[in-house]
Protein backbone atom coordinates (compact mmCIF):
# COMPACT_ATOMS: atom_id res chain seq x y z
CA UNK A 1 0.00 0.00 0.00
CA UNK A 2 1.38 3.35 -1.25
CA UNK A 3 1.92 6.37 1.54
CA UNK A 4 -0.99 7.70 0.23
CA UNK A 5 -3.08 5.28 0.14
CA UNK A 6 -2.34 4.61 3.67
CA UNK A 7 -2.71 8.46 4.25
CA UNK A 8 -6.56 8.48 2.68
CA UNK A 9 -7.21 5.10 4.73
CA UNK A 10 -6.25 7.00 7.77
CA UNK A 11 -8.24 10.63 7.02
CA UNK A 12 -11.44 8.19 5.96
CA UNK A 13 -11.44 6.42 9.25
CA UNK A 14 -11.09 9.79 11.33
CA UNK A 15 -13.83 11.34 9.42
CA UNK A 16 -16.17 7.91 9.98
CA UNK A 17 -15.33 8.64 13.86
CA UNK A 18 -16.47 11.82 13.86
CA UNK A 19 -19.13 10.95 12.01
CA UNK A 20 -20.24 8.30 14.48
CA UNK A 21 -19.47 10.56 17.38
CA UNK A 22 -21.46 13.36 15.80
CA UNK A 23 -25.04 10.64 15.31
CA UNK A 24 -24.37 9.58 18.57
CA UNK A 25 -24.23 13.25 20.16
CA UNK A 26 -26.99 14.14 18.57
CA UNK A 27 -29.25 10.88 19.02
CA UNK A 28 -28.62 11.76 23.10
CA UNK A 29 -29.35 15.07 22.23
CA UNK A 30 -32.89 14.01 21.07
CA UNK A 31 -33.67 11.84 23.54
CA UNK A 32 -32.85 14.55 26.52
CA UNK A 33 -34.85 16.37 24.32
CA UNK A 34 -37.99 14.23 23.61
CA UNK A 35 -37.82 13.24 27.67
CA UNK A 36 -37.59 17.06 28.23
CA UNK A 37 -40.52 16.96 25.97
CA UNK A 38 -42.42 14.56 27.91
CA UNK A 39 -41.75 16.17 31.43
CA UNK A 40 -43.30 19.10 30.12
CA UNK A 41 -46.07 17.39 28.91
CA UNK A 42 -46.37 15.22 32.48
CA UNK A 43 -46.43 19.02 33.83
CA UNK A 44 -49.50 20.30 32.29
CA UNK A 45 -51.54 17.55 31.70
CA UNK A 46 -51.03 16.15 35.10
CA UNK A 47 -49.99 12.70 33.61
CA UNK A 48 -47.37 11.55 35.86
CA UNK A 49 -46.37 7.66 36.29
CA UNK A 50 -46.73 6.37 39.99
CA UNK A 51 -44.36 4.37 41.48
CA UNK A 52 -45.29 1.52 43.41
CA UNK A 53 -42.63 2.78 46.28
CA UNK A 54 -42.48 4.61 49.49
CA UNK A 55 -38.84 6.64 49.37
CA UNK A 56 -37.04 8.03 46.96
CA UNK A 57 -40.38 9.33 45.18
CA UNK A 58 -40.17 13.17 43.77
CA UNK A 59 -43.00 15.58 45.00
CA UNK A 60 -44.69 18.42 43.00
CA UNK A 61 -41.34 18.21 40.55
CA UNK A 62 -38.97 19.42 43.31
CA UNK A 63 -39.05 17.49 46.63
CA UNK A 64 -37.80 14.08 47.45
CA UNK A 65 -39.48 11.54 49.69
CA UNK A 66 -36.03 9.71 51.78
CA UNK A 67 -35.68 7.44 54.50
CA UNK A 68 -34.37 8.12 58.06
CA UNK A 69 -34.49 4.96 59.36
CA UNK A 70 -30.79 5.24 59.82
CA UNK A 71 -31.52 8.34 62.17
CA UNK A 72 -34.31 6.05 63.94
CA UNK A 73 -32.22 2.82 64.30
CA UNK A 74 -29.41 4.96 65.86
CA UNK A 75 -31.77 6.78 68.27
CA UNK A 76 -33.06 2.92 68.98
CA UNK A 77 -29.79 1.81 69.40
CA UNK A 78 -27.52 4.56 70.63
CA UNK A 79 -24.78 3.86 68.70
CA UNK A 80 -24.32 6.93 66.53
CA UNK A 81 -21.18 6.05 64.55
CA UNK A 82 -22.45 5.53 60.96
CA UNK A 83 -24.24 8.95 60.96
CA UNK A 84 -23.18 11.88 59.53
CA UNK A 85 -23.10 15.23 60.83
CA UNK A 86 -26.05 15.97 58.97
CA UNK A 87 -27.83 13.10 60.53
CA UNK A 88 -26.68 13.21 63.66
CA UNK A 89 -27.62 16.73 63.86
CA UNK A 90 -30.97 15.84 62.94
CA UNK A 91 -31.32 13.04 65.62
CA UNK A 92 -30.06 15.54 68.53
CA UNK A 93 -32.35 17.97 67.71
CA UNK A 94 -35.11 15.13 67.39
CA UNK A 95 -34.21 14.36 70.75
CA UNK A 96 -34.42 17.35 71.94
CA UNK A 97 -38.23 17.45 70.97
CA UNK A 98 -39.16 13.93 72.55
CA UNK A 99 -37.56 15.23 75.72
CA UNK A 100 -39.98 17.73 75.43
CA UNK A 101 -43.70 15.96 74.47
CA UNK A 102 -43.00 12.58 75.07
CA UNK A 103 -44.01 11.72 78.84
CA UNK A 104 -43.45 8.03 80.81
CA UNK A 105 -46.08 5.90 80.13
CA UNK A 106 -47.59 7.58 77.18
CA UNK A 107 -49.55 5.20 74.88
CA UNK A 108 -48.65 4.71 71.16
CA UNK A 109 -52.08 7.48 70.71
CA UNK A 110 -50.87 9.78 73.03
CA UNK A 111 -47.42 9.78 71.23
CA UNK A 112 -48.47 10.23 68.16
CA UNK A 113 -50.66 12.71 69.25
CA UNK A 114 -47.93 14.65 71.00
CA UNK A 115 -46.23 14.42 67.43
CA UNK A 116 -48.82 15.73 66.10
CA UNK A 117 -49.49 18.62 68.22
CA UNK A 118 -46.09 19.32 67.70
CA UNK A 119 -46.26 19.87 63.84
CA UNK A 120 -49.03 21.43 63.49
CA UNK A 121 -49.05 23.83 66.60
CA UNK A 122 -45.50 24.00 67.87
CA UNK A 123 -43.84 24.03 64.72
CA UNK A 124 -42.99 28.09 65.28
CA UNK A 125 -39.22 29.51 66.49
CA UNK A 126 -41.10 32.49 67.52
CA UNK A 127 -44.35 33.47 68.39
CA UNK A 128 -43.28 37.04 66.57
CA UNK A 129 -45.96 38.27 63.74
CA UNK A 130 -42.67 40.02 62.28
CA UNK A 131 -42.22 38.43 59.09
CA UNK A 132 -38.24 37.46 58.46
CA UNK A 133 -37.15 36.25 55.19
CA UNK A 134 -34.57 33.30 55.49
CA UNK A 135 -31.35 33.65 53.75
CA UNK A 136 -31.30 29.31 53.46
CA UNK A 137 -31.84 27.93 50.30
CA UNK A 138 -33.08 24.56 52.10
CA UNK A 139 -36.39 23.50 51.26
CA UNK A 140 -37.59 21.99 54.18
CA UNK A 141 -38.76 18.62 52.58
CA UNK A 142 -36.36 17.01 55.32
CA UNK A 143 -36.38 16.56 59.12
CA UNK A 144 -33.12 18.23 59.16
CA UNK A 145 -34.56 21.29 57.69
CA UNK A 146 -38.05 21.20 59.19
CA UNK A 147 -36.10 20.90 62.59
CA UNK A 148 -33.89 23.38 62.06
CA UNK A 149 -36.01 26.05 60.10
CA UNK A 150 -39.33 25.32 61.81
CA UNK A 151 -41.48 25.46 58.62
CA UNK A 152 -41.92 22.73 55.78
CA UNK A 153 -43.59 21.67 53.04
CA UNK A 154 -45.71 18.65 52.88
CA UNK A 155 -42.76 16.43 52.00
CA UNK A 156 -41.21 17.70 55.48
CA UNK A 157 -44.20 17.00 57.39
CA UNK A 158 -44.81 13.03 56.08
CA UNK A 159 -41.38 12.35 56.70
CA UNK A 160 -40.45 14.35 59.77
CA UNK A 161 -43.74 12.89 61.47
CA UNK A 162 -42.41 8.95 60.28
CA UNK A 163 -38.98 10.10 61.74
CA UNK A 164 -40.23 10.76 65.12
CA UNK A 165 -42.75 7.67 64.82
CA UNK A 166 -40.19 4.99 63.87
CA UNK A 167 -38.42 6.34 66.70
CA UNK A 168 -40.85 5.75 69.30
CA UNK A 169 -41.13 2.33 67.97
CA UNK A 170 -44.70 2.67 66.04
CA UNK A 171 -45.12 1.93 62.36
CA UNK A 172 -45.85 4.24 60.16
CA UNK A 173 -45.31 5.33 56.06
CA UNK A 174 -45.51 8.01 53.87
CA UNK A 175 -48.29 8.04 50.99
CA UNK A 176 -47.83 10.20 48.43
CA UNK A 177 -50.77 10.85 46.08
CA UNK A 178 -51.52 9.56 42.51
CA UNK A 179 -50.64 13.20 41.09
CA UNK A 180 -47.54 13.39 43.11
CA UNK A 181 -48.20 16.55 44.21
CA UNK A 182 -48.66 15.77 47.91
CA UNK A 183 -47.88 13.46 50.99
CA UNK A 184 -49.00 12.43 54.05
CA UNK A 185 -48.36 9.32 56.40
CA UNK A 186 -50.11 6.35 57.23
CA UNK A 187 -49.71 5.10 61.22
CA UNK A 188 -50.27 1.58 62.77
CA UNK A 189 -51.44 2.19 66.15
CA UNK A 190 -52.26 -0.85 68.40
CA UNK A 191 -55.38 -1.68 67.57
CA UNK A 192 -53.70 -3.09 64.87
CA UNK A 193 -55.17 -0.49 62.21
CA UNK A 194 -53.81 1.66 59.56
CA UNK A 195 -54.71 5.46 60.03
CA UNK A 196 -53.94 8.13 57.31
CA UNK A 197 -52.76 11.51 59.16
CA UNK A 198 -51.83 14.81 57.03
CA UNK A 199 -50.34 17.41 59.62
CA UNK A 200 -49.31 19.63 56.65
CA UNK A 201 -53.04 20.46 55.78
CA UNK A 202 -53.54 20.80 59.80
CA UNK A 203 -50.91 23.03 60.08
CA UNK A 204 -50.92 26.28 62.30
CA UNK A 205 -54.60 24.92 63.81
CA UNK A 206 -53.59 21.87 64.98
CA UNK A 207 -57.72 20.40 64.92
CA UNK A 208 -57.56 17.15 64.10
CA UNK A 209 -59.42 17.56 61.14
CA UNK A 210 -56.96 15.50 59.09
CA UNK A 211 -55.48 13.50 62.16
CA UNK A 212 -56.12 9.47 62.19
CA UNK A 213 -58.76 9.28 59.14
CA UNK A 214 -59.77 5.98 57.68
CA UNK A 215 -59.58 5.43 54.04
CA UNK A 216 -63.53 7.14 53.49
CA UNK A 217 -62.79 10.17 55.26
CA UNK A 218 -59.01 10.64 53.51
CA UNK A 219 -60.36 9.91 50.52
CA UNK A 220 -63.61 12.52 51.40
CA UNK A 221 -61.11 15.43 51.92
CA UNK A 222 -59.36 15.27 48.86
CA UNK A 223 -56.82 12.69 49.15
CA UNK A 224 -56.17 10.13 46.36
CA UNK A 225 -53.43 7.53 46.42
CA UNK A 226 -52.36 3.72 45.07
CA UNK A 227 -54.97 1.69 47.52
CA UNK A 228 -53.37 -1.57 45.60
CA UNK A 229 -50.01 -0.70 47.18
CA UNK A 230 -50.57 1.25 50.17
CA UNK A 231 -52.53 -0.67 53.63
CA UNK A 232 -55.96 -0.07 53.88
CA UNK A 233 -56.94 2.06 56.59
CA UNK A 234 -59.74 0.85 58.55
CA UNK A 235 -59.77 1.75 62.11
CA UNK A 236 -62.25 4.03 63.79
CA UNK A 237 -61.02 3.60 67.66
CA UNK A 238 -58.20 6.23 67.52
CA UNK A 239 -60.21 8.67 65.11
CA UNK A 240 -60.03 11.98 67.46
CA UNK A 241 -63.05 13.38 66.59
CA UNK A 242 -65.17 9.99 66.99
CA UNK A 243 -63.21 9.79 70.38
CA UNK A 244 -65.21 12.57 71.84
CA UNK A 245 -68.43 11.78 70.49
CA UNK A 246 -71.67 12.64 72.44
CA UNK A 247 -75.10 11.13 71.48
CA UNK A 248 -77.85 13.92 71.14
CA UNK A 249 -81.74 13.71 71.32
CA UNK A 250 -81.93 14.91 68.04
CA UNK A 251 -80.64 17.46 64.99
CA UNK A 252 -82.56 20.11 66.62
CA UNK A 253 -79.80 19.27 69.51
CA UNK A 254 -77.01 20.52 67.60
CA UNK A 255 -77.10 24.06 68.05
CA UNK A 256 -76.79 24.51 71.84
CA UNK A 257 -74.39 21.44 72.15
CA UNK A 258 -72.19 23.42 69.52
CA UNK A 259 -72.57 26.50 71.94
CA UNK A 260 -71.23 24.49 75.10
CA UNK A 261 -68.24 23.16 73.36
CA UNK A 262 -67.52 26.32 72.28
CA UNK A 263 -67.75 27.73 75.21
CA UNK A 264 -65.11 25.43 76.59
CA UNK A 265 -62.87 26.05 73.67
CA UNK A 266 -62.82 22.40 72.70
CA UNK A 267 -60.58 22.07 68.85
CA UNK A 268 -62.73 19.05 67.61
CA UNK A 269 -66.42 17.35 68.45
CA UNK A 270 -68.93 14.87 67.14
CA UNK A 271 -72.73 14.07 68.07
CA UNK A 272 -74.87 11.09 67.07
CA UNK A 273 -78.13 11.18 67.52
CA UNK A 274 -80.80 8.78 69.64
CA UNK A 275 -83.15 10.09 66.79
CA UNK A 276 -81.82 8.17 63.68
CA UNK A 277 -81.25 10.37 61.04
CA UNK A 278 -83.34 9.21 58.47
CA UNK A 279 -83.43 10.00 54.55
CA UNK A 280 -86.43 12.32 54.63
CA UNK A 281 -84.69 13.83 57.43
CA UNK A 282 -81.60 14.37 55.48
CA UNK A 283 -82.39 18.00 53.88
CA UNK A 284 -83.26 19.68 57.24
CA UNK A 285 -80.34 18.14 59.26
CA UNK A 286 -78.12 19.53 56.46
CA UNK A 287 -79.73 22.73 56.72
CA UNK A 288 -79.57 23.23 60.55
CA UNK A 289 -75.86 22.70 60.09
CA UNK A 290 -75.26 24.88 56.80
CA UNK A 291 -77.57 27.70 59.18
CA UNK A 292 -75.68 27.61 62.63
CA UNK A 293 -71.63 27.61 60.52
CA UNK A 294 -73.31 30.64 58.91
CA UNK A 295 -74.06 32.45 62.01
CA UNK A 296 -70.75 31.40 64.06
CA UNK A 297 -68.14 31.82 60.72
CA UNK A 298 -69.40 35.74 60.76
CA UNK A 299 -66.14 36.86 62.97
CA UNK A 300 -62.67 36.67 62.25
CA UNK A 301 -61.55 35.11 65.90
CA UNK A 302 -63.65 31.68 64.88
CA UNK A 303 -63.22 29.45 62.09
CA UNK A 304 -65.88 26.11 61.81
CA UNK A 305 -65.76 23.42 60.06
CA UNK A 306 -67.63 20.46 59.90
CA UNK A 307 -68.63 17.01 57.95
CA UNK A 308 -71.15 13.83 58.41
CA UNK A 309 -69.28 10.31 58.40
CA UNK A 310 -70.38 7.16 59.76
CA UNK A 311 -69.65 5.14 62.77
CA UNK A 312 -69.21 1.63 63.20
CA UNK A 313 -73.22 0.98 63.10
CA UNK A 314 -73.19 2.65 60.73
CA UNK A 315 -75.29 5.91 62.35
CA UNK A 316 -74.59 9.78 60.65
CA UNK A 317 -71.99 11.31 62.94
CA UNK A 318 -71.60 14.96 62.71
CA UNK A 319 -68.35 16.13 62.97
CA UNK A 320 -66.67 19.94 63.85
CA UNK A 321 -63.45 21.02 63.70
CA UNK A 322 -62.80 24.54 65.48
CA UNK A 323 -59.78 27.22 64.88
CA UNK A 324 -59.61 30.06 67.53
CA UNK A 325 -57.99 33.19 66.34
CA UNK A 326 -56.75 35.51 68.94
CA UNK A 327 -56.52 38.34 67.12
CA UNK A 328 -57.23 40.85 70.05
CA UNK A 329 -53.67 39.43 71.30
CA UNK A 330 -52.17 41.18 68.37
CA UNK A 331 -53.75 44.19 67.93
CA UNK A 332 -52.21 47.53 69.11
CA UNK A 333 -55.21 49.74 70.94
CA UNK A 334 -55.81 53.28 69.58
CA UNK A 335 -53.91 54.98 72.43
CA UNK A 336 -50.85 53.75 70.84
CA UNK A 337 -51.27 53.72 67.38
CA UNK A 338 -51.91 57.69 68.06
CA UNK A 339 -48.77 57.82 69.93
CA UNK A 340 -46.83 56.14 67.28
CA UNK A 341 -48.28 58.22 64.99
CA UNK A 342 -47.44 61.10 66.35
CA UNK A 343 -43.92 60.27 66.83
CA UNK A 344 -43.14 59.35 63.24
CA UNK A 345 -44.63 62.66 62.28
CA UNK A 346 -42.41 64.73 64.79
CA UNK A 347 -38.99 63.33 63.26
CA UNK A 348 -40.27 63.99 59.49
CA UNK A 349 -41.60 67.28 60.30
CA UNK A 350 -38.15 68.10 62.14
CA UNK A 351 -36.31 66.80 59.11
CA UNK A 352 -38.81 69.22 56.99
CA UNK A 353 -39.64 66.27 54.41
CA UNK A 354 -42.74 67.34 53.94
CA UNK A 355 -41.31 70.04 52.18
CA UNK A 356 -38.10 68.61 50.40
CA UNK A 357 -40.42 66.18 49.04
CA UNK A 358 -43.33 67.71 47.95
CA UNK A 359 -45.76 65.39 50.51
CA UNK A 360 -48.82 67.42 52.01
CA UNK A 361 -49.23 66.92 56.12
CA UNK A 362 -52.79 67.22 56.17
Amino acid sequence: MSKRTKQFAVAAAVLLLIFTLSTTVMSVVMLINQQNVNKMIAVYTGQFEDPEQEDDVIIAQNYIIKSTTQISDAYQSGDTSQLSDRDRETLDMAKDVIKEIIKDNMTQFEKEEAVYQFLTKGMKATDSILTVISDTSNDNDNPHDVLKNRSAVCVGYATTFRMFMQMLGIECRVVHNTSLSHSWDLVKLDDGCWYHTDCYMDNENGNYYSFNMDDTACRNSGHEWNTNFFEAAVGQKYNYTLMSCKELKNTYAIPKAVMEALKEKKPTFSFSFKEKIKSEDEVEAKYIVDQLENYLTGTDKLYVTSKWTVNEKSEYVLCYYITYNNISETELSEKKRNKIDDMINDVLNKYKFYDTFGYNND
